[in-house]
């Protein structure tokens, strides 16, 4: 019984084995078509790279290299035609046609490079331009400032004249008012002064001849102190006169020295009028002047910031063109890839379908020589076990266990028969899926 639950292992193992014989070509088929895929996917990638970045920017890229891929195919087939005297129809057409790709996405890097380099011209040109516009625009902003300043600077310069010489002319004029009210004030007390001295000699006449009269009138007194009383009343009188001219010409003096400096009063508190007025009007005349900068340089910053505005709206609608353009063309190169790509992948799996058949029937031959060797393996096994029976087990038992054994092994060989349909059906149905999905997926 050991023998025979050995053999049946060993058959059901060796079924097993060639279920996973199949399986795994199945899935090493699938897995070395996705390879295929994600390589070619890979390559169309490494070879159709494009880093977005900003368009002003210089990108410099290094030449495109040939993948590894591309490499391992291009010695192969260089190995093979050093063996190959005459190239097939096949072969030739499929060279060509890989020689045609390679050119189509060599020319397609080659236009990104030119379109890049392109773009890359326009925006440093309209920046250029955009400069030297700004540079102008600052150059005669500039230009209206020193020419605001100089302006200003004269205009001041003119109200500083105007107001020294009305200061000088005002000066002399009050030099010459001063001069002639202090000749007026010195003619009038010389002609007061006369009078004075002209009424003291009426007076003194009069005082003279009046004590001469009461002099005569006067017999009694000697005529030697008559002289004396006259010559005395003569000094009083000339000294009440003298006193009265010194009181004169003090007063004269005073008035003379509080008129001048009345005068002087005026004359200063006119000047310094003037001199305020002036100052208020170089004040004011600078207020204006800064209100009026002031209001230029608003203007100036309103038209720099809207020429600014407007330079950056240029530059950066020509970049969204630009950005615009790449990435229409890019998705173009993508959408031609794409189409391309489908195209061979359907026909590979047409070719697939086309050959499914010989997989099929060279997997099921497999799967049947498998079965016959087991098959063989499991008889001699069971025919030694019958052996090992025989010899063990009495003449009288042996018919019961040759029938027994040949049970048993009617029913393995069934269940190795059953097991090899269902392995033959679960081959045929999962080539079927993946064949249905490889062909679903390349519509």
């Amino acid at each position: 019984m050991s023998v025979s639950t050995g053999s049946q292992s060993s058959s059901v193992n060796s079924i097993q084995e060639v279920m996973d014989d199949s399986s795994s070509e199945l899935v090493m088929m699938h897995n070395d078509e996705s390879t295929i895929n994600s390589t070619s996917s890979v390559v169309h990638k490494k070879d159709h790279v494009f880093i977005r970045d900003e368009v002003g920017h210089r990108d410099r890229r290094p030449e495109l290299r040939p993948t590894h891929s591309v490499q391992n195919q291009a010695l192969h087939y260089r190995n093979r035609e050093r063996f190959a005297t005459i190239k097939s129809a096949s072969l030739v057409t499929r060279q060509i046609h890989e020689h045609e790709q390679e050119n189509e996405l060599r020319e397609q890097m080659s236009g990104y490079k030119r379109m890049r380099r392109q773009h890359q011209k326009q925006l440093i040109a309209l920046e250029n331009k955009l400069k030297a516009e700004m540079d102008e625009h600052r150059l005669k902003l500039q230009k209206e400032v020193e020419t605001h300043a100089n302006n200003s600077s004269i205009e001041l310069e003119k109200l500083a004249k105007k107001q020294v010489a009305i200061m000088e002319k005002e000066a002399k004029a009050a030099a010459a008012d001063e001069k002639k009210f202090q000749q007026q004030i010195l003619a009038q007390q010389k002609k007061d002064l006369t009078t004075f001295l002209e009424s003291q000699k009426k007076q003194y006449k009069l005082c003279k001849e009046k004590i001469k009269e009461e002099m005569n009138e006067d017999h009694s007194t000697p005529k030697k102190e008559k002289q004396e009383r006259i010559s005395k009343h003569k000094e009083n009188l000339q000294h009440t006169q003298a006193e009265e001219e010194a009181h004169l010409l003090s007063q004269q003096r005073l008035y003379y020295d509080k008129n001048c400096r009345f005068f002087k009063r005026k004359t200063m508190i006119r000047k310094h009028e003037m001199e305020q007025q002036n100052i208020r009007d170089e004040l004011n005349k600078k207020r204006t002047q800064k209100e009026m900068e002031h209001a230029m340089l608003i203007r100036h910053d309103e038209s720099t910031r809207e020429l600014e505005y407007r330079q950056l709206h240029t530059l950066q609608k020509l970049r969204m063109d630009l950005i615009r353009l790449q990435h229409q063309t890019e998705l173009e190169n993508q959408l031609e890839y794409n189409k391309r790509r489908e195209r061979e992948l359907h026909r590979k799996h047409v070719m697939e379908l086309r050959q499914q058949p010989k997989n099929l029937k060279a997997m099921e031959m497999q799967i049947k020589k498998q079965f016959q060797d087991t098959c063989k393996v499991q008889t001699k096994q069971y025919k030694a076990l019958k052996n090992h029976q025989l010899e063990v087990t009495p003449k009288s038992e042996h018919k019961t266990i040759l029938k027994s054994l040949k049970d048993e092994q009617t029913r393995k060989l069934a269940i190795l028969a059953e097991q090899y349909e269902q392995s033959i059906n679960e081959m045929m149905a999962s080539q079927a899926v993946s064949v249905i999905c490889n062909f679903s997926s390349s519509q």
